[in-house]
C-alpha cells in the first residue's frame, strides 16, 4: 500500500505573512529541515517537494546544500535529518551550562540510587534528552542522549507542563509534535494530571512505554521559578537477593539532586 502523504501548512504560512524582509531561500531550507524533523524514516526528494507544495527541481540544490553542510543525510534515495542541529544546540551556552552543571550531580545520583538517570528539556514540541548517566549495576535502563519522547504521555512532559505559567503551558501544548507511539491523552485528563503534578511537586507514574519501569521526575527550576529542565529516574526494581535503595529512598535522592541543580541554575526558594 503506498504511503499516504499530507501537505504541511508550514510553507503556506510563511508565504502568506507578507513579511517586509522576506528571505525565500532561507525559508525553503528551514521548511525542509522542519519537515524532515517530523519524519523518522526520511523522505525522497519527490515526497519532500509534494509535501512542501514545491517542485523537485526547485528543491534539488537546497537539499544538496543541506547535505553538504551536514544538516541532512541521504540513505539510498531517502533524506533524513542528522544530529547536527542537536550538536549546535549543545554548543549554545544555556544548554552547555545546564549539562555541565548537571553531569557531576547525575553521576553521584546514579551511584547512590543504583539507577540510571537522564535530564530532559522541551524542544520543538517534544521532550528531548540532553544528558544521561547509566546505572553502575549490571542491568540498567536509560534513554539515549538525543532521544525524543512525548510531551503528553511521559513524566518529564508532565513536569515541564506543570511548572510553567499558563501562557507558556498553552504555547507548549500548541506546538506539541507527537513522537512515534505517543499515546492519546484527552485535554481534560492532561490538565488534571498537570494540576496533580504541580500540587505534589513531582511526577511518579508507571511507564506508558515499557513494562516494569516507574518514572520519577522532578523539575529543575530557573531564575523565573519555572522548569527549565527535568531530572528523571526510570526506576527498575530488583527481585533477586541484591538489596538496592527503595523507590521512596530514590525519590528523595532525586528531589535533593534536582533542588541542588536548580540552585546552581539561579533558582531561589
Amino acid at each position: 500500500m503506498p504511503m499516504k502523504l499530507r501537505k504541511t501548512p508550514a510553507t503556506k504560512l510563511v508565504r502568506g505573512t507578507g513579511a517586509r524582509y522576506a528571505a525565500p531561500a532561507l525559508d525553503k531550507g528551514l521548511d525542509v529541515i522542519e519537515l524532515l524533523a517530523r519524519e523518522t524514516d526520511g523522505l525522497t526528494l519527490n515526497e519532500i517537494a509534494r509535501l512542501l507544495d514545491r517542485t523537485s527541481s526547485e528543491l534539488f540544490r537546497m537539499v544538496n546544500a543541506l547535505c553538504r553542510r551536514g544538516y541532512i543525510g541521504q540513505h539510498d534515495d531517502r533524506y533524513v535529518l542528522t544530529l547536527k542541529l542537536f550538536e549546535l544546540a549543545h554548543r549554545h551556552k544555556p544548554i552547555k551550562s545546564l549539562t555541565a552543571a548537571a553531569a557531576p550531580l547525575m553521576r553521584d545520583l546514579a551511584h547512590r540510587a543504583l539507577q540510571s538517570c537522564h535530564l530532559t528539556v522541551f524542544h520543538a514540541g517534544r521532550v528531548l534528552v540532553v544528558a544521561e548517566i547509566d546505572s553502575p549495576e549490571r542491568w540498567a535502563f536509560g534513554l539515549k542522549v538525543g532521544a525524543q519522547v512525548g510531551l503528553t504521555d511521559t513524566a518529564s512532559g508532565y513536569v515541564l507542563l506543570a511548572f510553567r505559567d499558563e501562557t507558556g503551558r498553552r504555547s507548549m501544548i500548541g506546538s506539541h509534535q507527537k513522537v512515534e507511539g505517543e499515546l492519546e491523552v484527552k485535554e481534560r485528563q492532561l490538565l488534571k494530571i498537570i494540576q496533580d503534578v504541580a500540587k505534589k511537586g513531582y511526577a511518579q507514574l508507571r511507564s506508558r512505554q515499557i513494562r516494569g519501569v516507574t518514572n520519577i521526575a522532578f523539575p529543575v527550576l530557573g531564575t523565573s521559578g519555572y522548569a527549565i529542565a527535568v531530572l528523571n529516574i526510570p526506576y527498575i526494581e530488583r527481585i533477586d537477593k541484591k538489596i538496592t535503595p527503595s523507590i521512596a529512598a530514590v525519590k528523595e535522592m532525586l528531589r535533593e539532586t534536582a533542588a541542588r541543580l536548580s540552585m546552581l541554575m539561579g533558582h531561589v526558594d
